[in-house]
């Protein structure tokens, strides 16, 4: 029997939604199944948009437009942060966190108004079905928003718009209308919420920690936006070129990034750096570890590329030795998050920050670096990676941060959530580092009844709930802030969904496992 995976990943996010539904059980979680509803119709447009050619941008090949999926996970992660913050009567991000959620909402409401402005014939049951939605969810934002949050929802709908033409245009392929909505979309809040913290210094609240990722993120954005349309009027292969990059990225950093950091932390961020780097043993050890496994990650690249270059047959990496990056990164991580949280904080930040220089320099081809990067890069790529940026090993660091960055430390007072929320830092590690990894790697090599329409094993899937349930266990074990109390049974349940949808969606897995996980661990 033939099922359309687009409809079995749909079921999935279905799932996930009615378990927030039936654990949180308020208005907002009554709009997130009318948002379901009206995504669910509208992705049949963007896909025959896709298939037909009609879309305005060049998107992704190769997969659906993951509208389901993507206009789900702003709304539902929203709500399962207020759903902890206003347990611990966290006023100010239980706030934050109702912003979260209607700005999810609006930004997937705008690209279905998209899809069905540029449908032909127009499609007059899904624009009834959007708007009968539409008016639930706006009616919602009126009843619960303040003017300044309603402010605040569309500024980052105003960026989001300008921001998506941008990317859009700069990079054609990268990205589905889902993955676009998730990524620009998430860059777009992140943007907003730092021009807002930038002009009202007097308010700025929380830990200084948090104020790294904005600042890289921003920071990153300008430089990439910045030389892409300035590399369209002159060459960027040439040694005046690169000189004229390196000296604006350093600028950038020193002269604009590092001044407005200092504006958040009252500290100059160097000086801070190195108190923080420096205040135990413990993380100068853990520095060392982490820069060991850079380097066998390094070795692993040069040695693929010499046996290419030795004769070898093979042209492009295989799904196992593509693997051994994610078993890296499980080993970096673990330790981080057992014995020092928040220096993993700080040091997935400055990766994150390494990754996209270096792939800027790749990209442009800025010497000395970027003709040798994409040498050794591009046996590598796989079937995602078909536009013109690599990003495979950015989503990787992401997915595995995510949780982290995401963690509400100010609605944890004790460092860590009661229960199931013990593995929320663990998502990414659980999701991508373990249960993905598992999944190719037995489904490849020893996977033989496949999943309905996909390309996906039984015996993968399997052997991923298996090897997550193991390393839960292994976490108990180490980490003595998790206590799960009762919650097993919702932990290989959250788990088991989260495979399920490993199994059947086309999108980038490595961004929308730890997400989907993260939040069913947060109820």
């Amino acid at each position: 029997m033939l099922i359309n995976p687009v409809l079995a990943e749909s079921s999935v996010v279905l799932a996930v939604v009615l378990c927030v539904h039936m654990a949180i059980w308020n208005q907002h979680t009554w709009c997130c199944i009318a948002l379901f509803i009206q995504a669910f119709y509208v992705q049949h447009k963007w896909d025959r948009l896709l298939r037909g050619g009609g879309a305005v941008f060049q998107f992704r090949p190769g997969a659906n437009s993951g509208i389901v999926p993507a206009s789900m996970v702003m709304p539902l992660l929203g709500l399962a942060l207020k759903e902890k913050c206003s347990a611990v009567g966290n006023v100010y991000f239980e706030r934050f966190s109702i912003v979260v959620t209607i700005t999810g909402m609006m930004l997937a409401l705008f690209l279905s108004l998209i899809a069905l402005g540029i449908t032909r014939p127009v499609p007059t049951n899904t624009c009834v079905i959007a708007g009968v939605a539409s008016s639930a969810i706006l009616y919602t934002a009126k009843q619960t928003l303040t003017v300044s949050e309603v402010i605040e929802v569309l500024e980052v709908l105003l960026i989001f718009v300008y921001l998506s033409l941008i990317v859009l245009y700069l990079l054609p392929r990268c990205l589905t209308p889902g993955e676009a909505l998730l990524v620009v979309g998430g860059i777009s809040f992140i943007v907003n919420q730092l021009i807002k913290r930038s002009l009202n210094l007097a308010e700025v609240k929380g830990d200084p920690l948090n104020y790294f990722l904005p600042v890289v993120v921003v920071g990153s954005l300008l430089l990439g936006v910045f030389f892409a349309l300035l590399f369209c009027f002159m060459e960027s292969e040439t040694w005046v070129s690169s000189l004229f990059f390196h000296m604006m990225t350093a600028v950038l950093g020193l002269g604009i990034l590092m001044p407005w950091l200092s504006l958040f932390i009252g500290r100059h961020p160097i000086m801070w750096l190195l108190d923080f780097v420096t205040l135990n043993d413990q993380r100068l050890c853990l520095l060392g570890y982490w820069g060991f496994l850079a380097a066998v990650a390094t070795c692993v690249v040069l040695h693929q590329n010499y046996q290419r270059q030795s004769g070898s047959k093979k042209h492009q990496a295989s799904t196992v030795v593509r693997k051994y990056f994610h078993l890296i990164v499980v080993a970096t991580y673990v330790p981080g998050l057992v014995y020092d949280r928040q220096l993993l904080h700080v040091a997935s930040v400055g990766c994150l920050a390494v990754f996209l220089f270096l792939e800027y320099v790749r990209y442009f081809r800025i010497r000395p670096l970027g003709q040798l990067l994409r040498q050794l890069l591009t046996l590598f790529l796989d079937e995602r990676d078909s536009g013109p940026l690599i990003l495979t090993h950015v989503y990787l660091l992401m997915g595995v941060s995510l949780p982290i960055w995401l963690f509400p430390g100010p609605c944890a007072p004790k460092g860590a959530l009661p229960g199931a929320g013990g593995l929320v830092p663990y998502a990414g590690v659980l999701a991508v580092g373990v249960g993905d990894t598992v999944a190719s790697v037995f489904g490849s090599t020893m996977g033989e009844i496949r999943w309905p329409g996909t390309k996906k094993t039984v015996e993968g899937t399997a052997t991923s709930v298996f090897a997550q349930i193991i390393a839960v266990a292994m976490f108990l074990i180490f980490d003595a802030s998790i206590n799960l109390n009762s919650s097993y049974s919702w932990i290989v349940g959250s788990i088991t969904l989260v495979a399920m949808l490993e199994a059947y969606t086309s999108q980038i897995d490595n961004l929308l496992l730890p997400l989907y996980l993260f939040i069913l661990l947060m109820l």
